[in-house]
């Protein structure tokens, strides 16, 4: 039966083929859309945004720990409001580092102590999907309606009642393996949610969007959008978009793809934080981005507690809502780094944050919360000097419907009863216009006139707020001003383009469907301009080299990554109409003109005498001791006791106790500690140590097998034009980001008048201080021309805004990075690259690599040496033969035995500076890296671009 089974999805893979040439792409090169699908008054603003042009005085972060430490420190001065919004907050997520000295700067506490004091907190975080969406699970009555349409006629009733039952085991069966959608992040807005409001009423958390209508709704609406159905895809291909995905129940109120993916915190009104950077695990890090974090000569140095310590290469985050729990063994595994970039900003431009968020906040409040009528919640109102009069407790006007009107006052009765309910709802939304229209006229004139000086609309830099949003996720016609500023930035650059995106998802033409965006056609657009005309002009872009899911790329579980993997592959280099193969079809290098990056580092695991001593003396081990601390790094262990986070005896945590003294008396025996040397990090940044001088004594691990290297996932979203224009925020450069009918996102387009000197190709130029000084630290920052980041002496990159970003103007590093376009620049840029990536390749064998073209390769390179064989014996397999290497390790058997081998290692290790390596572009070039499937089709492919 499976050709029946082909023949049902090709037969919608077709229909929604020739669907998808309708769709409108809401970001063709130039600023303006021509379908006319948009609000009228986006026009008066540039970019088609809800928001002028503004200003603000803006300060950068790089990487989460000057950020959350800003961010913590402005949470202490909360006055009035904290207004949150993000993809995933964790509530035991800690600001400051290390926990065991800072457990006041707990995010839960912080937010908890605010609202003891009077702040009001509001928070909206993304609700995610939480069960595997099948077709029996989002259609359950199909079979039962399908049978109702069949012929009267026993003969054929019988063979089609057949046929079909047959069809649909076999999509259950293969569901049961490969579902439509599985579960795609493991984060818990419940446990946020409940977490936060059980510490107080100030506390209020919005779950959104609900994925899913009621059981109703949904049979419903699946029983109308199938009254017509034929299986034929010229004739379904005609029918509401909505019939074609009957099979499997969605419409419009089905939400089973999109996000809520801003990361913006505002306090009091009158300062935000927002960029890439959520508040919740696996997002704080340091500069060096270390990734071990064994400490045998004190736990209370651990730096990433419970969950915190991330690999999501190695598995994903479970079971979030006991925080302490870890199934990482810190012993053999490193963490994945995290490279991120966030923004703080005060003045007019503030407002305009607000404004979204009170918009946000009251859709979700009307659509959602309203009719439950629990007091914790209510609208919001855009001045505090107006009050929100729906709900006051004097009488107000009221624009509701009946049934809002009898829940205001039950003792009423009337002739409301035979009110037309449109009426109703008509008044309502007018009510709601007014209102709207009100508060953003007394917003014009407070921030207009009210709010002068650097914090106000005349001062500071000139920027504007871009944001992405639609009618599921902000109750609006589609908004996409940031794709069309993106676009726009793109054309009117001059020189160079940096970019940094967690992801590089484009397309250059409508050839590349089911990719829709058209930043890919500015690019090529754009460089060939410069390549006809003569001009130098460079594109750098740094991304991950792979994404952050767990699994071996071969395992079937793995689609998903090699989905993203595709897609991404066929905007830069492959499939015909990639950027690359666009530029060389007009006979031009492209090489010459655009590249790609990441980045990876390594560490060392001080697993070695030290722990093995320790161990020994106590009795007890390390890992034990370890999770004994994490459970302790709570309410009931270290407690922030007059302002300090002292440690409180518990009456657990005997194993915690007996390791610590242990290694205490271990200390005093032995005469000193090596825990100086928990991370080799700073090795390879600016002043750091030679890895050849650092001590070692073999324990559980010997030094070669002590070394482990992973991903730096770059997480950021910017992009940075001539050193003069930025774009900040939390899009990503993929379709879910930039249509602005899928994932909701913010960003910020920042124009720093202030002038710095710099070069551009060797010639004098005018640079934006803002811009030039994030895009050098960046750099330098790859290259490891900063040195490493001490978490416990703050400078004034960790402060909010109001102290001004440190940078080191003329010093030897910032005259290395100042002209982006100079040979010497990049010629340094690319030799690091690639020495860095040979290096790399040689010790640790990382996937994805340029010597890897085929699955073949694929064997050869990486599973023979890290993946679980299967083991036949006696004729019967299921057996495994374990890995050779721990995940991330050294591939040993490419040195020489013993000690001259691990001289070998950090003799080539030393060569490492910085982070850097090339984007393998030849990587499985020769496969169909993402076959299609059940999982993968024209229905859910937009997931993954």
């Amino acid at each position: 039966m499976a050709f029946i089974l082909d023949a049902i999805k090709n037969t919608f893979s077709d229909a929604a083929e020739e669907l998808s040439g309708s769709k409108h792409s809401h970001t063709h090169v130039g600023e303006q859309c021509a379908q006319g699908l948009h609000r009228p008054h986006h026009s008066e603003y540039r970019y088609g945004s809800f928001a002028p042009q503004s200003a603000g005085d803006v300060k950068w972060f790089v990487d989460g720990c000057g950020y959350m430490w800003a961010v913590s420190k402005a949470l202490e001065q909360a006055r009035e409001s904290i207004w949150i919004l993000d993809w995933w907050l964790s509530p035991e997520l800690y600001l400051r580092r290390p926990p065991s000295r800072n457990e006041q700067y707990r995010l839960d506490r912080m937010l908890q102590v605010a609202a003891e004091r009077g702040v009001k907190v509001n928070i909206i975080v993304y609700k995610e999907v939480t069960q595997a969406l099948t077709r029996k699970y989002l259609t359950p009555t199909i079979p039962k309606y399908l049978h109702s349409l069949f012929p009267r006629d026993p003969f054929t009733s019988t063979l089609g009642r057949l046929g079909l039952a047959t069809i649909l085991a076999s999509l259950e069966y293969q569901e049961a393996e490969d579902p439509l959608i599985s579960p795609p992040v493991t984060v818990s807005s419940s446990h946020t949610k409940h977490a936060l409001e059980d510490l107080h009423p100030n506390i209020c958390v919005f779950r959104h969007p609900d994925h899913l209508p009621d059981a109703q709704t949904l049979e419903s609406s699946f029983v109308s959008s199938l009254q017509h159905l034929s299986l034929s895809a010229a004739t379904v291909s005609k029918l509401p978009g909505d019939t074609l995905k009957a099979v499997y129940g969605m419409n419009e109120d089905v939400i089973l793809y999109w996000a809520h993916h801003e990361k913006l915190c505002l306090i009091d009104g009158k300062i935000a934080f927002m960029g890439g950077l959520d508040l919740c695990y696996g997002r704080w890090d340091t500069n060096q981005h270390s990734i071990a974090d064994a400490h045998p000569g004190d736990l209370n140095d651990i730096v990433f507690p419970g969950q915190d310590f991330n690999n999501a290469r190695i598995m994903d985050f479970s079971d979030v809502a006991h925080w302490e729990q870890n199934k990482l063994d810190r012993k053999e595994s490193s963490r994945m780094g995290w490279s991120d970039i966030s923004i703080c900003v005060r003045g007019s431009v503030v407002q305009d944050l607000r404004e979204h968020f009170v918009q946000r906040w009251n859709f979700i409040y009307n659509e959602k919360y309203d009719v439950r009528g629990d007091t914790r919640y209510s609208r919001l109102s855009m001045t505090a000097t107006i009050p929100d009069m729906s709900n006051q407790g004097f009488e107000a006007p009221s624009y509701g419907g009946a049934n809002q009107s009898r829940r205001q006052d039950p003792n009423r009765s009337g002739d409301d009863e035979n009110f037309p309910e449109h009426h109703h709802h008509r008044f309502h939304e007018m009510g709601e216009r007014l209102q709207e229209q009100f508060e953003e006229g007394i917003q014009h004139v407070q921030s207009r006139y009210l709010d002068s000086g650097p914090s106000g609309r005349e001062g500071g830099m000139p920027c504007q707020l871009v944001r992405s949003c639609t009618k599921w996720s902000h109750g609006i016609p589609t908004e996409h001003s940031i794709a069309t500023a993106y676009i726009s930035v793109i054309e009117n650059s001059q020189h160079f383009l940096y970019i940094e995106n967690q992801f590089f998802i484009t397309a250059t033409s409508d050839s590349q469907k089911p990719v829709r965006n058209k930043l890919g056609a500015a690019l090529v657009e754009r460089i060939l301009r410069a390549a006809r005309d003569g001009e130098k002009y460079k594109v750098i872009v740094v991304m991950p080299s792979i994404p952050a899911f767990s699994g071996d790329l071969k395992d079937d579980s793995s689609l998903g990554t090699r989905a993203i993997m595709e897609y991404q592959y066929n905007s830069i280099n492959r499939g015909g109409h990639s950027i690359m193969e666009e530029i060389s079809k007009a006979g031009f290098d492209p090489t010459e003109y655009i590249r790609f990056y990441n980045l990876r580092n390594y560490d060392r695991i001080n697993a070695s005498a030290d722990m093995r001593d320790v161990e020994e003396e106590g009795g007890v081990d390390y890992e034990t001791a370890r999770r004994e601390h994490d459970d302790q790094v709570d309410p009931a262990g270290y407690r922030a006791q007059g302002g300090a986070g002292d440690y409180e005896e518990s009456s657990d945590g005997e194993n915690y106790r007996q390791y610590q003294q242990a290694a205490k008396n271990v200390a005093e025996r032995k005469g000193s500690r090596s825990q100086n040397w928990d991370s080799v990090s700073k090795c390879y940044m600016l002043g750091g140590p030679d890895i050849r001088d650092l001590p070692w004594e073999d324990g559980d691990l010997s030094e070669m097998d002590s070394f482990v290297s992973e991903e730096l996932y770059v997480h950021s979203k910017v992009l940075i034009a001539d050193d003069r224009t930025v774009i900040c925020g939390s899009a990503n450069l993929n379709d879910r980001s930039q249509l602005g009918e899928h994932d909701s996102e913010i960003a910020l387009v920042i124009e720093d008048p202030t002038f710095v000197n710099s070069y551009m190709n060797g010639q004098p130029w005018q640079a934006s201080k803002f811009a030039a000084t994030l895009r050098r630290q960046l750099t330098r920052k790859h290259l490891g021309l900063v040195p490493a980041q001490d978490m416990e002496r703050p400078n004034q990159n960790f402060e909010p805004i109001g102290v001004p970003n440190l940078y080191d103007f003329g010093s030897a590093e910032d005259e290395a990075v100042m002209d982006p376009l100079s040979e010497d620049f990049l010629n340094f840029w690319n030799s690091r690259a690639k020495q860095n990536t040979a290096v790399f390749s040689k010790i640790f064998h990382p996937v994805p690599d340029d010597s890897v073209r085929t699955w073949k390769d694929y064997d050869k390179f990486y599973e023979t040496f890290f993946h679980e064989a299967d083991e036949e014996a006696d004729g019967k397999s299921g057996n495994k033969t374990p890995a050779k290497y721990r995940w991330g390790h050294v591939v040993a058997e490419e040195f020489s035995e013993g000690a001259e081998g691990t001289r070998e290692v950090k003799n080539l290790l030393s060569t490492i500076k910085g982070t850097l390596v090339e984007m393998p572009l030849l990587f499985l070039i020769e496969e169909d890296i993402a076959k299609q499937g059940l999982s993968l089709n024209a229905f859910t492919e937009d997931i993954y671009t």
